[in-house]
Formats: structure tokens, sequence, C-alpha cells
């Protein structure tokens, strides 16, 4: 590769080590002018973003202190006067006493008086012990996402920093991030770091976002990123990402931001914990906890160990067979950070145990059942501000759990109307939305189709990927015309019609780590059918029919028999006792499937590490 950096108009003959491999302080290249924009590949995200002030370090808040809903009704006391006091809201009257005549003496009758109590000033809520984290990962939305990885990345620091976290994100500034995004980055410094086995050197810029508490950092290098997308091939990612993990850990130092924790995700950012306790362990970010979240097993990172060796400039002792040796020839990124890392989490607690397995262990089983100790599983949520039908203006009626059954209706229709399906309220429509390959499920999918296909059923697929399921459900649209629609492509218009249009959500997959298509489509009314598998099974309790409970339709076996008996379950639920159905929609719709648990978690897990606090 050619050594190139972002034009920013920095001196490029400064030269020096970067603070990454050694305590000397970092030489800062000084910009001469602003740096320069760049052509952006312009993408489609959801909301947007505006940016607050920016500052060197941002503190969250603490929440509102509560106020009492009501201030505390005035005491009575009794009292053996012949004055009494009545209290008006204007002014307070003293009534002269009635002389009582008697032989004996009666004492006048007691009257209350209503005292004022002062209001009791309202405690500040405790959110409990404050750390300080960096989330280091290859994508985050909105600003670049091609999977779940990117909700994580964007969801989790947001519900962090309200629970008085001091976090900050660290990505590469690819070119695909759209230029609204790009044009409102602050120019923060930049510096060469040694990269290679061989000493060679290389620019890395960082570019500064804040939003809802939350500091952003881009990783600014035009030779690893000004591709077009974030992944292209293992050839041109190893390089890439080897230069990412060391140069977020170079920016934290040259910032003077040292956190308590870094959090990095997935093989991308998995040599982050290799080099906080290679290079940088004598620098102040070599301080820091590592954590590792693994959100896909089945990727991880392997090459040829002497690539890996070069790019990376790790020592030598760190590959060996405990570590990354992989295969004798190769090397496994994502097998190094599990043994760097002081924790190991997974995205739901039925994950952590099954990647300990032969069936989904992806090879790495036996070095995960060795690092069992560390693993601990921690189900995703979604951000219920983004997906939220109360106040979705993609919606054709927005609507809440009061008024899902009524409002419905009137998606259903539009979502028929708008893909060229037969508009009848009669019939269930059934919803699947994801990427067309084996581990979705789609070979399941592939089989029953023809069995479930009927007068009174529909159904929706949207999503691109294997050759092979896109050109059937193509077939099967025009099979089943007026019944089935098979749009082969990504839209997020369309998707957020489906989940709140369709009756039902298919998710059958082989496995799911987490899964977040199920916990948006119960947010939006929509009733799941799933495997119980990974964060399906930890996220959705199978329908009882017998005492009228659970939130979906589940079968265990990856089997295209159990899958077809699920479907006719939710259809025979649906078209015989609609009243129960419609309670498990309202059911649904009230589950918490927010980060506010999971966030907590993560908050704790922080804090253990960390007990010097």
């Amino acid at each position: 590769m050619a050594n190139k950096k972002r034009t920013t108009g920095v001196k490029a003959n400064t030269v020096v080590k970067s603070a990454s491999v050694t305590s000397e302080k970092v030489t800062e290249v000084k910009p001469v002018e602003v740096p320069k924009k760049v052509d952006i590949v312009e993408s489609t995200p959801k909301t947007t973003v505006q940016p607050k002030e920016t500052s060197e370090k941002v503190v969250a808040e603490s929440a509102p202190a509560v106020k009492t809903a009501h201030a505390k009704k005035a005491t009575t006391k009794k009292t053996t006067t012949a004055k009494s006091t009545t209290a008006t809201s204007k002014k307070t009257t003293t009534a002269k006493p009635k002389s009582v005549k008697s032989e004996t003496p009666v004492e006048a009758k007691p009257t209350e008086v209503i005292q004022e109590v002062p209001v009791e000033k309202s405690q500040p809520i405790d959110l409990g012990p404050r750390r300080s984290v960096a989330f280091i990962g290859s994508e985050c939305y909105p600003f670049v996402k091609t999977g779940g990885l990117g909700d994580v990345m964007s969801a989790l620091p947001k519900s962090l920093a309200k629970l008085n976290m001091d976090v900050k994100v660290i990505i590469p500034r690819y070119k695909c991030i759209p230029q609204k995004f790009q044009e409102k980055m602050e120019y923060k410094g930049s510096f060469y770091m040694e990269l290679c086995a061989d000493g060679k050197q290389y620019y890395v810029g960082i570019m500064e976002y804040q939003e809802d508490g939350v500091v952003y950092d881009f990783i600014d290098n035009d030779e690893f990123f000004s591709w077009g997308n974030p992944y292209t091939n293992l050839i041109d990612d190893i390089p890439k990402f080897c230069y990412f993990s060391k140069a977020a850990l170079a920016a934290l130092n040259y910032l003077n931001w040292t956190p308590d924790i870094v959090h990095c995700h997935d093989w991308q950012a998995a040599l982050v914990p290799l080099y906080l306790r290679t290079s940088f362990k004598d620098t102040n970010v070599g301080r820091a906890g590592a954590v590792l979240t693994i959100h896909n097993l089945r990727f991880q990172g392997i090459y040829d160990r002497k690539t890996i060796q070069y790019w990376s400039d790790l020592p030598d002792y760190v590959f060996n067979k405990d570590c990354m040796t992989q295969n004798w020839l190769d090397a496994n990124m994502l097998k190094g950070g599990i043994t760097y890392c002081n924790k190991l989490t997974t995205v739901s607690n039925t994950y952590a145990g099954e990647i300990q397995t032969e069936e989904y262990g992806e090879g790495l089983e036996e070095h995960l059942r060795y690092h069992s100790s560390k693993i601990l599983g921690i189900v995703n949520g979604i951000d219920t501000d983004i997906w939220n039908p109360a106040t979705d203006k993609l919606l054709a009626a927005q609507y809440d759990s009061q008024s899902v059954i009524k409002n419905k209706k009137a998606n259903k229709k539009t979502l028929q109307e708008s893909l060229g399906l037969e508009v009848d309220d009669h019939k269930i429509v059934i919803g699947l939305i994801s990427r067309l390959t084996n581990q979705k499920g789609l070979d399941l999918v592939n089989d029953v189709i023809p069995s479930i296909m009927d007068e009174h059923t529909q159904v929706v697929v949207l999503g691109t990927g294997d050759a092979m399921y896109e050109d059937a459900f193509r077939y099967y649209e025009n099979k089943y015309k007026g019944n089935f629609c098979a749009y082969i492509a990504y839209n997020e218009n369309v998707a957020h019609n489906i989940y709140a249009g369709c009756d039902a959500l298919l998710v059958p997959s082989r496995f799911e780590p987490c899964g977040l298509t199920q916990l948006i489509s119960m947010r939006y009314g929509s009733i799941p059918i799933v495997r119980e598998t990974g964060g399906l099974k930890d996220t959705v309790q199978p329908y009882n029919l017998f005492d009228n409970t659970g939130n979906g339709f589940t079968f265990d076996r990856y089997e295209s028999g159990l899958l077809y008996d699920a479907i006719n379950r939710a259809k025979t639920l649906y078209f015989e006792n609609r009243k129960y159905w419609d309670e498990m929609v309202v059911r649904d719709m009230n589950k918490d499937v927010s980060w506010q648990q999971s966030a907590k978690q993560y908050k704790d897990m922080y804090v253990e590490l960390t007990p010097k606090y």
C-alpha cells in the first residue's frame, strides 16, 4: 500500500513516534488550514442528528431530581382552646367563643386547626459511581451501519450517558459517512504513528462530533478509509483494522482522555486488548480495563500469520496456539482478543452458552470454554425513540398500545396497497425482514412457502442476499400474485411499514446471537414467530393457549416441519381466537425492549472491573 493521508493541510514533514508505542509525548501536526472536505456517498440514515456545542470532554448530567407528585396533606391537631381558627385560602379569621349556660361547666368542642406543612425538598437521584468508557468499533448508526453492531454502538453509549457514564465512541472516518455529518466534524489534531514491523509510519487524524451526551471521534486516514464501503475483503480489511485498533488507542493518549474501560467490538477491534497490554502498557491508556463483545462469532479475522504479524507489529510471544495462532499457519484476531480481554460479553445469555458448544463455537469452542469464567451474556435492546409507532412519521397511522388494534388496520391496508397485495383485512400478513442467507433460516422458509400459502395468507419479504433466495422469492411472487411480495432490496421506509402493517413476523434463524427484528416487531405489535436460539430464545416467550401467556410462537429444532407447525399455530389463534391474539399484541407492545436494563448491566460490569473507586 502506498502511504496516503486525508488532505488536511497539515505539515507532512513532521514525523514522530506515536504515543501508542512509547510513553513519550507525541508531536502534534499543526493544521495550517481547515481540513478539505471529501466527496461523500450519501446514505439514508433514519434520523437527522443535530450536533451540540463541542467541548474537550462531555460530562453526562445527572438525571433531574424527582419532584413530589403531591404536597403532603396538611395534618390536623386538636385543641381545647375556646378559640377556633378557620383556615381559608385568603386569610385567617378568629371566631369568638359562644357562651354556654349550664350548671356544669362544659369545655368548648375541640376544633381542627389546619397547619401548613412545608414541602420536603426533592433529593437528586443517585445514579451510582461514575466511570469513563471508550467504545471502539467499525460502525455506528447513523454515520455508518451494515448490521446490528451499528445499532449497538449507537444506542448503548447514549443509554450509558444517561446513567452518569462518561462515554466516547471511536470509529473510522469512512468516505461513505453522509456529508451532513462530515461537515460538522471538528478537527482535533493529527500525528504520525508507527504501525508495521518494519517501522512504517501512518498519518492519524482525529475529527470530533458530539450528540446526546456522547463524544464521537473519527480516525481519519485516506489510504485505509477512502473506500466506498466499510468492509471490502480480508486482504484489504486486515491491514485496515490493524491500523484502526492501534490508532484508536494512540488517539486517546494524544487527546489525554484516559478511560477506565476500553470496550471493543467484534474482530475488527479485537486487537485492542493485545495492544493495551503490549505496545501501550506503559502509557496512560494502558491502565484501562478491556472488554470485548462478540456480536457474531462466525466472523473472526483469520488470515495468514505472517501478514497479521507484519501489519500489527505485535510481539512474537502472542503468536502461539493459546492466543493468536490457528491451524499453525494462520492468525486469528478475535481469538487473541478473547485471550487478552478482562471481560468477554455476548449479546444474549443463551448465545453465551451456545458458543461454547461444537455446533455454535465456529472452531473456538474449546478456547471459549477455557475462558468461560470471564464470559457474560447481556441481551441487546433497541432504540425506542427511533422505533416508536406512536411517533413514527413513516406510518400511515401512528399508534400505541391503547390504539394498536384500531390503527394497525390502517397500516395494514397501506402496506397491501403499496406492495401490490390484495387489500383484505381478513387475511393474515406475515412479514420477513432479513439478510437472505442460510444463517437466517431462509432454507426453511423456502421449504414451507408452498404449504402456508392459501386464500387467507399473504407474505412480504424484504432484503437482499444469496441469489438463490432472491430468485426463489421472485418466483413465489409471480406464482402467488396479489398475495406474495418479494422486495429484493433494503428500504428503511418499507421496513417500518412492514413492522407496522404485518400481523406476524418470521425470524427462523439457524443461529442468532441476539436479533433485533423480533424486538422491533413486538414494539410495533407484530407477533414474532422464531426459532429458540440465542437472543430469540431469551426475548420471545412461547405462547401458551391454556393460560393465555407468552408473546410469540416458537420452535426448537432446525426443521422446516417445525417452522410450518409454528406458523399454523399462529394462524389458528389469529383466525379462531382473535381476542387472545389482540391481547398478545398489546402485551408485546407493553414489553420493555429498551436499552435501560441492559445498560444497567453493562455499567455494573464496568464498576466491577474497576473496584479502585
